[in-house]
């Protein structure tokens, strides 16, 4: 059963990530190639990252079907029905936050199950999380989410770190990945809803030369 929960949230992360990548593309007015790329990148770039971060060759993406099935399937879906432009920012910022939620815990709880340190496992937990989103940034030319954006780092560092802990107190993985991912989702949109930030420095006056 614990396998079962955790392939349906792997699959429900690469969803949510590719859905977020596709509406950045209609945002950004690509063609219906370019809205598949970004969203199909976003979608498996960060459980590439965490394969190769695993030493797994070659990523499970390039030989689990589904994974790449369904970040299509969802890129295809948002150039289709995307809905109006002035939904998507909001729409892009539920999917980014579950497909950073699933995707921190799913990936921490994978590298403590393969071996991993706890430290370790909550570093590339928190790596495959805004792999994706980083991806996406990237194509479009846009400053990473990860550099800018509400305690974007801190959501994925805390649902890693709370998978980490069920798994190293007996839990399975897909308990780990629920329940961290929702953490993560649950921090990751209360920040945006309530303008939580990480300090920035106070800068006055006009910059001289």
């Amino acid at each position: 059963m614990g396998a079962v929960v955790y392939e349906v949230l792997q699959l429900a992360g690469i969803l949510a990530f590719a859905i977020s990548g596709a509406l950045v593309g209609v945002r950004k007015r690509l063609d219906i190639l370019g809205v598949v790329v970004v969203g199909s990148f976003t979608g498996v770039g960060g459980g590439i990252v965490r394969d190769i971060l695993l030493g797994v060759h070659p990523p499970l993406s390039f030989t689990h079907w589904p994974n790449l099935a369904v970040a299509l399937a969802g890129s295809l879906a948002v150039f289709f029905i995307h809905p109006g432009i002035a939904r998507i920012r909001y729409s892009e910022v539920v999917f980014d936050a579950f497909g950073l939620g699933l995707f921190s815990a799913n990936g921490a709880a994978t590298a403590l199950v393969s071996g991993e340190t706890p430290l370790t496992a909550i570093l590339v937990g928190t790596i495959t999380a805004i792999g994706g989103g980083v991806i996406r940034d990237v194509l479009v030319n846009t400053v990473p989410g990860v550099l800018t954006r509400e305690l974007y780092a801190v959501s994925a560092l805390a649902g890693a770190g709370i998978a980490v802990a069920i798994v190293a107190l007996g839990g399975n993985e897909g308990v780990a990945s629920l329940i961290g991912g929702t953490a993560a989702i649950a921090l990751r949109l209360t920040s945006v809803a309530r303008g939580w930030n990480l300090p920035r420095p106070r800068i006055s006056g006009a910059s001289g030369a």
